[in-house]
């Protein structure tokens, strides 16, 4: 399963390098094709991220180390904070959009959010690609179908931070992050962390996850499709019962 592992990475780094380049508007409406990708988010939401947390959080409560236990429910604490670290960054994004000052001091600041902003999703892309080598426990179905929706979601991440950052991201956004990927799979093909250090990490990239999801997946009323979406949802919810 590792070298499916490796080849998923690839394969991931390659939406961000390649596919996100396309023109998804001259081959079907864009407002159909971005609700079916939230519909199938919001199924790997409910389906995949929260049984997994409760998972992780089973794990933990059998854990012996000691500045874990006088806590409840770490797992979802770990999870609110990585939902609110990525919050207070896309704060920071609208903030640094509205600075006002003189061309290069602008241009300064626009810098530092940008390198702010692509270390942050380049840390999240780094643990999926580590997480992608740690799903030896799931198929060969349940490999693609966390394929298909992480997929999905840089599609449409890309989006959003190619509105954000125009040839900026273009230039060295896109390459930053389709490398995290490939450096997170090749630590986790070299190196397994103990069960506590991996639901920590699943955790708190569940967090931030839930909040792109939530976020930049689910189009206004007059930019969606109710019936895409739902079939994506529904899709997703259907190939993981059968898989």
């Amino acid at each position: 399963m590792q070298a499916i592992g490796i080849g998923l990475a690839i394969a991931l780094a390659l939406v961000h390098a390649v596919l996100s380049q396309v023109d998804i508007g001259a081959v079907m409406p864009e407002r159909r094709c971005f609700s079916f990708a939230g519909g199938v988010s919001i199924g790997f939401i409910f389906l995949s991220v929260f049984p997994a947390l409760g998972r992780a959080q089973m794990q933990l409560n059998q854990t012996t180390l000691s500045f874990l236990q006088p806590l409840e429910n770490q797992v979802y604490l770990v999870a609110l904070l990585g939902l609110t670290a990525f919050y207070g960054i896309d704060r920071l994004v609208l903030t640094g959009r509205r600075f006002n000052g003189s061309d290069q001091a602008m241009h300064r600041a626009g810098q530092v959010v940008f390198w702010i902003h692509m270390s942050a999703y380049a840390m999240l892309n780094a643990i999926f690609g580590y997480m992608l080598l740690g799903l030896s426990n799931h198929n060969l179905g349940q490999y693609l179908l966390f394929f298909l929706a992480i997929a999905l979601h840089f599609l449409i991440l890309d989006r959003g931070l190619r509105s954000h950052y125009q040839i900026l991201y273009d230039r060295q956004g896109r390459w930053l992050l389709a490398s995290a990927i490939l450096a997170g799979a090749i630590v986790g093909a070299v190196t397994q962390l103990n069960e506590v250090a991996t639901a920590l990490i699943w955790s708190f990239l569940a967090g931030s996850t839930i909040l792109n999801i939530l976020k930049r997946e689910l189009p206004d009323a007059q930019k969606s499709c109710f019936w895409s979406f739902l079939g994506g949802a529904t899709l997703y919810a259907g190939l993981l019962w059968l898989s």
